[in-house]
């Protein structure tokens, strides 16, 4: 049976990027060595992370001045290298969920930090919408999709300060003005790579202007004068990025796979409010075109588990929700086929007509 990954992370990736990844882990390039037990300064492996930053620069249009970075830690690690380098005095939040909460409360160790909006009021079921950024913050950092809740900010934000972004579940999903930003990051286990890498996409002439010293291995500048090589990256994830990368290139861009993420997005949000038994958990403006998240109707709750169950053996893998939420979650990143979107919504419909 057809497994269909809705896993929010780790989660799906291109199938051609695993059977690659899967051949050079018993022989990278013909070196008769596995990719697990070359040096990272290998002569066959830096031109891995030339190529990684040159499709990263080119798929997102990233101007001149601006560095590619390949980190461990994962985006949580961001948390607080954001702060230590670009916090000088005060940082504007916008809290839209768990990881936005946390990255704010990683700030506050730094600096004063204002919360300019929060929706937690409703469960983060929306993006706050009228708020004043300060115009002597130092940085205004967002979050642009939130997986938990399934909202998303789905354009470049207008504001008079630098702004900051972790993007780790909705990075190329659709075409970015980075040079609306100083700083945006995330974790790569949603739409690039496994677990274990972090991408750092940095503005060079942001960089050294707090007073605070920063340990060596959080200082952006270390690893942006170092190429990412400062100590040994994550050779394996920074190796299937490259895969990513070239895949999407090939497949159009992050145009294309925003012309994706639409299609997908909307196919299976339409079933869901066509069908009596499920009800959408995000405000409509905001929802997610990543994680689509969804309830049971209030008459059907007691069905909840039977539906998973259904779903599971129909081959629908990781749909149940983030368990501070419930419901269920189907996480529609960009290596997600139309077909499996269908094949959930087909489950659904035929969960209805059960009942």
């Amino acid at each position: 049976m057809k497994k269909h990954n809705f896993n929010a992370g780790p989660s799906i990736l291109p199938r051609e990027v695993i059977e690659e990844t899967a051949k050079a882990v018993l022989d990278f390039q013909g070196s008769g060595l596995s990719i697990l037990e070359i040096s990272h300064r290998a002569k066959n492996f830096q031109p891995v992370v030339d190529e990684a930053v040159a499709l990263f620069k080119e798929l997102l249009n990233i101007p001149e001045g601006y560095s590619v970075l390949f980190l461990g830690g994962g985006a949580s690690m961001e948390f607080c290298m954001v702060p230590y380098n670009f916090l000088e005095k005060k940082a504007a939040y916008l809290n839209t969920g768990v990881w936005a909460k946390k990255a704010m409360k990683e700030a506050k160790a730094f600096g004063e930090v204002v919360e300019v909006a929060s929706s937690a009021e409703a469960t983060y079921t929306y993006i706050p919408k009228d708020y004043t950024v300060p115009a002597d913050v130092d940085y205004f950092h967002i979050t642009t999709n939130n997986t938990i809740y399934g909202t998303e900010i789905k354009e470049d934000l207008d504001v008079n300060v630098p702004m900051i972004a972790d993007m780790s579940s909705d990075i190329f999903s659709r075409p970015v003005d980075v040079s609306k930003y100083i700083c945006i990051y995330g974790g790569a286990q949603k739409n690039l790579a496994p677990a274990g890498v972090t991408f750092v996409i940095v503005k060079n002439e942001a960089l050294g202007k707090v007073s605070r010293y920063i340990p060596t291995m959080l200082n952006y500048q270390t690893h942006v004068g170092g190429g990412s090589m400062f100590n040994t990256p994550p050779v394996l994830p920074i190796y299937s990025a490259l895969l990513t990368l070239r895949w999407l290139k090939a497949q159009g861009g992050v145009k294309e796979m925003e012309r994706r993420a639409i299609e997908k997005a909307d196919m299976l949000y339409a079933e869901i409010d066509r069908n009596k038994m499920f009800v959408g958990t995000a405000a409509k403006e905001d929802r997610s075109r990543m994680n689509i998240c969804f309830v049971m109707a209030p008459e059907y709750k007691e069905l909840e588990a039977e539906f998973l169950q259904f779903a599971t053996e129909k081959g629908m893998v990781g749909i149940k929700g983030h368990r501070s939420v419930g419901g269920f979650r189907a996480s529609c990143y960009n290596a997600m086929p139309k077909e499996s979107v269908q094949a959930l919504i087909d489950c659904m419909k035929e969960f209805e007509k059960l009942h």
